[in-house]
């Protein structure tokens, strides 16, 4: 329907709501398709603006109130600016003179009533000027609102005086002020981690986002009483480029925040993955070579916000000057004939430094590192470094005075990350090293990596400086006392710098990063042994936790081929420390108990295997027998004789003893003794304390072997919501019987200790599930539904055979999903094939899993036909799992 006839039916029906939501619907379609046809997002905001305005103009000029000059409906805070997003809050301030007349009550109350009814995301309030005053002076959240208004209907003089009352410093100083959206800014950023650089960001509050650009605006306002933040370049605050960028940025995150709204259907600001690759299409990128277009559309992100981050530190330093310190008189202190600290920042004395010594450019970084006073770089100082940064070329890089520097500063002791997020905030470590910068905003679209390269390269160092301080010594022990024992601890930093930087150019970007270190290396002058060291690192930062976490490590012979990889002692403390920094600087989540067990057990076990020289491995037979006599002893001296322990033992092979602990060997063994012929399955479930699984649940299961058995346990642990951290699976070898091991944590990764009552229905549960093989067929169909994780990249599936251990590896790499573990369990069930032991590896919402098993007859799966619709299957199983 024609606007005209809609606008008319809202200003003369008596039931206008019909005709308006008509009206709005009608614009937000036009606006849409505008936006989705490449139109300005500028226009677009302010066209939906003007829609709503003139909606709200129309109803309100139905009451009677409208034509009195004591009463003005006002638009504030975003909508006030005159922007409004598809699904943007429309705050509204009814303001009258000396409160609302009595005649007005019945009127006001149907135009708000009318309001809600429209379906518009609409906050309002009702205040005279005096409340106005009063609350603007209370809240500064309400003071922010006020110093944004637009008048949609009303007299404007009511606007004047208010506008002139909430800028007064009777209402609010503008110190005052300053000091109160600074420190809103600063708590804000702690919330977000302070790191623009999430791979969920938030466009509005996170560091370098739309609130950042914003909170400069409310700042200006209240400072000079600008309408607009271009006006900052008649006040030399802004240079043009950085209104340029400023006025760009903006408008790239009105891009990004309009199209999320349109696919969100709702007030959306988080870039959440369900929506960021529909947005990425929608604006435009395309996938190229190996570059998703969503992850081209993020790096842009990225880059712009840590642009905006710059841009925002500089205008907010600058008020900092002209409001906080105008009174005050600078306290400088000399450093050099280039630097000084004027009020805790340091500040070129010449703004032309970089031009005559550009090695200044890194030395500037170094003075910051030497002097923890100095809170950060000087606006000035910042604009010039800017101006020069063009000079950091090929002959800047390797410039003696430059490389000397930068080895200086990684030397110095202090928190290295802190000046490397400074150099790279301010262009310049990209620069300096542009391999580095080309992993800058770059993002790995998979929830394993919660962080960009970039990111999580700079937490690594962090990680590893923080390894010095006595609050690692909890956290990491084992880490925090051999970060002492380095011989030099800047090789371990340099290690951490570049073992990512190669990732998304193809190719294996461990070894194409440790050619980059190498390069580094040599350009910076480092000995041979610590270029090698360096190199090696890199090209094996990732060997000890995949043997950790996909390998057997209780086996010798992986404990010994892993030490045939690693050159010397010192290697292996700096790989140790290198690989903790990096898993616990991946994700949070995946830093625990159990996987710090397992590294430390590969590390204490490799050690011994360096020690006694990898020519001369420990005999299996030898370990098998040094554990039975260990759990004999502890059997024995609880009254156990030696015929009951064999009459066990004997059924079992000696995979059983190479992987639980002597002390578990002795309970379960003890149990089953006990157990004695009950045909009943036998379930264990003890919380346990100290070595791997500390902090965790052992279920134990004892039971008649059967081919579904496996699948049938992790579908009942499934259904009972635990999570399985880890499975062993021992089947005797003289007998029906078989062992089947499990780590678990609850779905609040707790143990099942601290719900004595929950443990005891497991157990329960279990041993009724269990004792009836016929039904184990329905056990594993049963599904209890459980959340499903939204992120997905296809299934992985490696088969190989461990000829040594007459066994076939089953590698599974896939999303972490409710069921997994019963569908792969169905699978090998439906394939005849015999489960002997598994690794379930965990990573964030990543599954990297290894199963060892035989076929039904015990041996290696041989068959490529065989194997090939193993594969098959699992990957067609896992990959449609809903």
């Amino acid at each position: 329907m024609d606007t005209t006839v809609l606008t008319y039916q809202i200003a003369n029906d008596p039931s206008p709501v019909r005709a308006a939501r008509e009206l709005l619907r009608d614009a937000y379609e036009a606006d849409a398709q505008a936006f989705r046809n490449g139109a300005d997002v500028r226009d677009l905001v302010k066209s939906r603006a003007d829609t709503v305005d003139r909606v709200l103009r129309t109803i309100w000029n139905r009451y009677d109130f409208a034509s009195s000059p004591d009463i003005a409906l006002l638009a504030v805070g975003g909508y006030g600016r005159g922007e409004l997003h598809p699904h943007s809050d429309i705050d509204l301030l009814i303001l009258t003179r000396d409160g609302i007349a009595e005649s007005w009550h019945d009127d006001l109350g149907a135009f708000v009533t009318l309001l809600w009814d429209l379906k518009l995301d609409i906050g309002h309030s009702v205040r005279s000027l005096d409340e106005s005053r009063q609350a603007a002076r209370d809240d500064v959240t309400v003071l922010t609102n006020l110093l944004e208004t637009r008048m949609i209907a009303g007299p404007e003089e009511l606007r004047t005086e208010l506008t002139r009352m909430v800028y007064s410093d009777e209402v609010c100083s503008d110190r005052s002020y300053f000091i109160a959206k600074r420190e809103e800014q600063l708590a804000r950023h702690r919330k977000y981690s302070n790191t623009d650089y999430n791979l969920e960001p938030n466009l509005k509050g996170a560091p370098g986002g739309l609130r950042d650009i914003q909170n400069i605006g409310w700042i200006t306002k209240r400072h000079f009483g600008l309408d607009s933040i271009a006006d900052l370049t008649r006040f030399s605050i802004l240079t043009q480029e950085e209104h340029d960028i400023l006025l760009k940025g903006e408008t790239f995150l009105w891009r990004l925040r309009y199209g999320l709204q349109l696919i969100a259907d709702r007030n959306e600001n988080r870039l959440l993955f369900d929506h960021q690759r529909a947005l990425a299409d929608m604006l435009g990128y395309r996938d190229k070579g190996r570059k998703l277009g969503v992850e081209q559309m993020m790096q842009v992100y990225y880059r712009t916000v840590l642009a905006l981050s710059e841009l925002t530190d500089v205008i907010l330093q600058y008020y900092d000057e002209a409001i906080l310190q105008q009174d005050q008189e600078a306290k400088i202190q000399p450093l050099n004939r280039r630097f000084r600290i004027r009020d805790q920042y340091i500040e070129a004395i010449n703004t032309q430094v970089f031009a005559y010594a550009p090695y200044a450019i890194m030395e500037i970084f170094l003075l910051m590192a030497q002097h923890p006073s100095i809170k950060g770089i000087r606006a000035s100082t910042i604009r010039a470094l800017r101006a020069h940064r063009h000079l950091i070329d090929d002959q800047f890089r390797n410039d003696l005075a430059v490389t000397s520097l930068f080895m200086e500063l990684v030397k110095t002791p202090h928190p290295l990350d802190e000046t490397l997020a400074h150099m790279k905030k301010y262009n310049v470590l990209g620069r300096y090293l542009p391999e580095f910068g080309q992993i800058i905003g770059q993002m790995q679209y998979d929830l394993f990596h919660i962080y960009t390269v970039d990111t999580h390269t700079l937490r690594v160092i962090r990680n590893m400086v923080r390894m010095n301080h006595p609050e690692s010594r909890t956290e990491f022990p084992l880490a925090s006392r051999l970060v002492h024992q380095l011989p030099k601890p800047e090789l371990l930093y340099l290690a951490g710098l570049y073992h990512d930087v190669a990732k998304g150019r193809g190719g294996d970007h461990s070894e194409l990063g440790a050619e980059d270190a190498e390069a580094f290396c040599q350009r910076h002058h480092l000995s041979e042994r610590d270029t090698q060291l360096i190199a090696w690192l890199v090209e094996n930062h990732l060997l000890m936790s995949m043997t950790a976490q996909r390998k057997d490590i209780s086996d010798p012979d992986i404990i010994n081929e892993f030490a045939r990889a690693v050159p010397s002692q010192v290697h292996l403390d700096y790989l140790y420390v290198l690989t903790v920094c990096d898993i616990s600087a991946t994700n949070p989540k995946l830093w625990n108990t159990w996987r710090a067990s397992l590294l430390r057990q590969l590390y204490v076990e490799t050690k011994r295997a360096l020690r006694r020289g990898t020519e001369t491995p420990f005999n299996r037979e030898e370990w098998v027998r040094a554990t039975q006599a260990e759990a004999r002893g502890i059997l024995n001296a609880q009254g156990v004789t030696d015929e009951q322990i064999d009459r066990i033992w004997d059924t079992l092979d000696e995979e059983y003893f190479l992987q639980d602990s002597t002390v578990d060997i002795a309970w379960q063994t003890a149990a089953i003794i006990r157990h004695g012929d009950d045909p009943k399955p036998l379930v264990l479930i003890r919380d346990t304390r100290g070595g791997p699984t500390d902090g965790y649940s052992h279920i134990v299961i004892y039971v008649k072997d059967r081919v579904a058995l496996f699948a049938a346990t992790t579908a009942i642990l499934e259904q009972l919501n635990l999570n399985i951290v880890d499975a062993r699976i021992s089947v005797a070898s003289k007998g029906p019987w078989s062992i089947s091991s499990y780590v678990v944590l609850d779905d609040q990764d707790q143990p099942l200790g601290k719900d004595p009552a929950r443990k005891e229905r497991v157990r329960q549960r279990l041993e009724e599930e269990l004792a009836d093989p016929d039904n184990y067929p329905e056990i594993i169909q049963r599904r209890t539904p459980r959340r499903l994780k939204h992120f997905s990249f296809p299934t992985e599936i490696t088969l190989s055979n461990d000829t040594y251990n007459q066994r076939t590896v089953i590698e599974v790499i896939t999303p972490d999903r409710p069921g997994l573990l019963a569908r792969v369990g169905q699978v090998l069930l439906d394939h005849r094939v015999r489960l002997t032991n598994a690794k379930i590896a965990t990573l964030g919402e990543r599954v990297e899993d290894a199963f060892f098993v035989t076929d039904e007859h015990g041996w290696p799966i041989r068959d490529p036909e065989v194997c090939q619709a193993l594969q098959e299957d699992l990957r067609i199983m896992l990959d449609n799992i809903h």
